[in-house]
């Protein structure tokens, strides 16, 4: 099956109601978008489908694991991956004009001719927005197994030299106002 095929439902066909879906994205999934900044990605998506005459409302729970560089210590860091999302798929007359206009990022416009809803692209900006912004260990974990300990004490060396050249800059200049009336 292709790589397309593979995250694509023929909705037409579908009777009303829910319908669910699971899926298990693994590494091989991210190829086709290039270079990630994780890897070793295994994530299970389940996807309930709720058809409706004229929308759909797809509900996705994200859940699985992956490793990422840590932002401290650049070492890998394991993450644990949880999140849901909700889109209404709207089937109108002109769905580009529609998804142009459309200022709710939850809400997506098909044609009524279209019989496929396409899950790929969804999925893996899921997937990107349930990687948190900061991809650090907890403070009671800084300097465990996981951390680049060199690393760790050069940061350290260099906050305090910095705090150092702090005080000396900080009030450099303003000498000259010292005694000033």
């Amino acid at each position: 099956m292709s790589h397309r095929r593979e995250y694509e439902i023929a909705f037409v066909g579908l009777k009303p109601g829910t319908h669910v879906y699971e899926y298990r994205i693994e590494d091989k999934f991210f190829t086709s978008y290039g270079e990630q900044d994780f890897n070793n990605c295994i994530a299970n998506i389940k996807l309930s489908l709720e058809k409706n005459n004229n929308f759909m409302q797809l509900k996705f729970d994200i859940d699985g694991t992956l490793e990422t560089p840590c932002d401290r210590c650049g070492n890998q860091l394991p993450l644990q991956l949880w999140d849901e999302f909700n889109i209404i798929v709207k089937m109108v007359d002109d769905p580009e004009i529609m998804n142009e206009q459309e200022e709710d990022p939850d809400v997506y416009y098909i044609s009524r001719g279209e019989s496929h809803l396409y899950l790929s692209d969804w999925i893996y900006e899921f997937i990107n927005l349930s990687i948190p912004l900061q991809k650090m260990c907890k403070e009671s974990e800084v300097g465990g197994p996981l951390c680049n300990k060199e690393v760790l004490e050069k940061l350290k060396k260099m906050e305090e030299e910095a705090q150092k050249d702090q005080h000396k800059t900080v009030w450099k200049g303003l000498e000259k106002f010292k005694d000033l009336e």
